[in-house]
């Protein structure tokens, strides 16, 4: 199966490949395999599998890191390449967006709980027949 690398800016207004693409900065198309990080089917595999948006950008973002930890920089004469640059790029976002989802989920699980007695309170291992 051919690897496929598109990408229209027209279709960035719904959730879709393109949209994926934009706000992950996976734009350059043209060269394919050699300017792209991720190919349509692997986005959109990942757009199948994952329930939210917030979800599948995660998990497109630990596909890319993963897959750029191997590249290290090179330098031949005055000539380097800092490919190890992408990585840190990509790692950042990925822990940025982690620290994100882990405090709206701190804070979605408190909102939702229902106002109960406190398992532990003043008072609790006194024995009420004593007195």
């Amino acid at each position: 199966m051919a690897k496929t690398y598109t990408y229209c800016a027209e279709n960035i207004a719904e959730n879709s490949i393109d949209k994926m693409r934009f706000e992950l900065g996976d734009t350059m198309t043209e060269g394919g395999a050699d300017t792209c990080v991720l190919c349509d089917e692997e986005y959109a595999a990942m757009l199948v599998k994952n329930k939210t948006w917030q979800k599948a950008k995660i998990n497109c973002l630990k596909a890319i890191v993963m897959k750029l930890c191997y590249e290290v920089d090179y330098k031949v004469d005055n000539m380097s390449l800092s490919l190890s640059d992408r990585y840190k790029h990509f790692k950042a976002m990925l822990d940025e967006l982690e620290k994100k989802q882990q405090a709206s989920a701190f804070v979605s699980k408190n909102t939702t709980a229902k106002e109960t007695k406190p398992y532990f309170y003043l008072g609790m291992q006194e024995n009420p027949k004593a007195w």
